[in-house]
């Protein structure tokens, strides 16, 4: 997803190419359009750059405005991607905005999904599920998330540590809870940014509720090590639960470069001491 605009720019080969030379050698696909050319890169990367496609991503319908394909339309398709590209892992970056409106609609996407991550284990390819903070809503006590895992047995987890922060949880403890589930955990962080000057200028004209509405919105992405969430632990339990990828991601760059954003993850991830699984 952060690599979207360079892929457009440079292409996925020399994109990934850059990629590598900073140290990283996984990479999961999002946003970009699985077109042949774009899979003719990838396949590229891996044998030229040794670049692992460590996961696809996929929806249960067509998304509107961007690319991505589709279990319901492009089911072959997706298993011949995943399978020219050596991945194993699919994943699933959100239910449907409309199946977020009710718990009967939560059920029937985590019902619907089942049946997909059912026929993909036929494959030899599993299926997993991709959380923000939408997923700790709860209905009668109950999180969201608690209810798609219940509804969709055969579908596992990818987790997000920003966003279990962002809804309200303890990483670490989200991650050990469900450590049986996750596959795969998306390493981001969270920061609490400075109150913009805008604002108090809002104060000084005697808009307070404008300056409220400012600094109660001040949380931001941020990377690998720069805001306030506990990496090595993160870490450490993500590999006691079998995590097969640890994935760096950044949803913004707040006026960064991608690249500067992915050199300071990767520096402060291996001065933390975790060279080692690059």
């Amino acid at each position: 997803m952060m690599l979207k605009g360079s892929f457009a720019q440079l292409g996925a080969f020399d994109t990934l190419r850059k990629v590598s030379e900073l140290g990283y050698n996984a990479v999961e696909v999002s946003q970009i359009p699985m077109d042949a050319a774009h899979v003719n890169e990838l396949s590229r990367a891996q044998s030229e750059l040794g670049m692992d496609i460590a996961s696809l991503s996929v929806m249960l319908e067509k998304p509107v405005g961007r690319p991505g394909d589709s279990l319901r339309e492009d089911f072959s398709k997706i298993i011949d991607d995943a399978q020219r590209l050596d991945t194993k892992l699919l994943r699933i970056g959100m239910l449907p905005h409309p199946a977020m409106k009710s718990l009967e609609s939560v059920i029937d996407f985590a019902k619907e999904a089942n049946g997909y991550a059912e026929r993909l284990r036929e494959h030899g390819i599993g299926l997993y599920y991709h959380n923000h903070h939408v997923e700790f809503m709860k209905y009668d006590g109950k999180y969201m998330l608690d209810v798609i895992i219940e509804n969709s047995p055969a579908m596992g987890l990818e987790l997000d540590v920003h966003w279990v922060q962002r809804g309200g949880l303890d990483p670490v403890r989200t991650i050990e809870k469900y450590a049986a589930k996750t596959a795969m955990v998306h390493l981001k962080d969270y920061r609490i940014g400075q109150v913009p000057q805008s604002a108090f200028e809002l104060l000084t004209q005697g808009d307070n509720e404008g300056f409220m509405a400012a600094y109660k919105n001040i949380v931001e992405f941020a990377e690998v090590g720069e805001g306030n969430l506990d990496f090595p632990s993160i870490i450490e339990h993500s590999l006691a639960a079998g995590a097969q990828y640890m994935l760096v991601e950044q949803d913004e760059l707040y006026g960064r470069t991608v690249w500067e954003a992915l050199e300071t993850s990767q520096r402060n991830l291996t001065s933390m001491g975790f060279a080692h699984l690059f």
